[in-house]
């Protein structure tokens, strides 16, 4: 009895020994390393994309006026500057640093009476003449540098003027004959100016235009004091100051 006894102990110590080796074998393993994600930058700001949108400022016109009649030069036509406000819209193409468009962009101008200078004509009185500009339109390629989200730009092209009327008044006697239409002046236009991209999609730019348009003529119909004088205003221009904002349809091509 006291042999079986001993055997079973012997045994089931054994089985204890083999137990915890194999407990001891398994153990916790290591956790199997994982390297970390690889770092993917974000893709570079970009100004490629159309873009659209607002702007407001003001504008200043001028423009040289003399008659055929008298041989007169009432001077230079000009304006204290006038409220513009419109829309534009437009393309960039970006490579490396260098940046090429093309913009579109109307504005309407407030009362923009451009008044020369009064010239008293013996026997008939002060003569003074005015003109009035409604709208301005341009097209222009633009080319510039950016840095980031900062683009500095020219811009060169041509541009119209809508001219809704031109004014002979005699000052003396408050006589005045105008011209009303709808026609327009064209010319050249050059500028620059600064855009910052400061978000995604939006970006604000101030700028600066100078508009050189073609010289105009009024001859003064039969039956009104003047009659048959032409009245020539030359090398006239328009200078513009404009703020405004811009939504970018590039949206994943270049993110902050």
């Amino acid at each position: 009895m006291r042999k079986l006894l001993h055997t079973t102990a012997a045994i089931a110590a054994l089985l204890a020994l083999l137990t915890a080796a194999n407990a001891a074998d398994v153990g916790v393993r290591p956790p199997v390393y994982q390297p970390p994600p690889a770092y993917v930058p974000p893709p570079p700001f970009s100004w490629t994309g159309f873009y659209l949108g607002g702007n407001i400022g003001g504008a200043w016109g001028q423009g040289n006026v003399t008659d055929s009649l008298f041989g007169l030069n009432f001077g230079t036509t000009t304006n204290n500057g006038v409220f513009i406000g419109g829309g534009q819209l437009g393309f960039n193409y970006q490579f490396g640093y260098g940046v090429l468009g093309v913009e579109w962009d109307f504005d309407w101008a407030g009362n923009n009476n451009n008044t020369g200078n009064g010239i008293l004509i013996p026997g008939i009185g002060t003569i003074q003449a005015t003109s009035n500009n409604g709208w301005i339109t341009t097209v222009a390629a633009r080319f510039g540098v950016t840095n980031g989200p900062w683009l500095f730009y020219g811009k060169a092209g041509g541009g119209w003027v809508g001219n809704n009327s031109f004014t002979i008044t005699n000052v003396t006697t408050g006589a005045s004959i105008t011209t009303s239409n709808n026609n327009t002046n064209s010319g050249w236009l050059v500028g620059a100016g600064i855009e910052w991209a400061f978000a995604p999609n939006w970006s604000a730019k101030v700028e600066y235009n100078y508009l050189g348009l073609d010289s105009r003529t009024f001859t003064v119909p039969a039956g009104v004091f003047l009659a048959g004088d032409t009245f020539t205003t030359s090398n006239p221009n328009v200078q513009m100051v404009k703020v405004g904002i811009n939504y970018r349809f590039n949206y994943g091509i270049g993110r902050y």
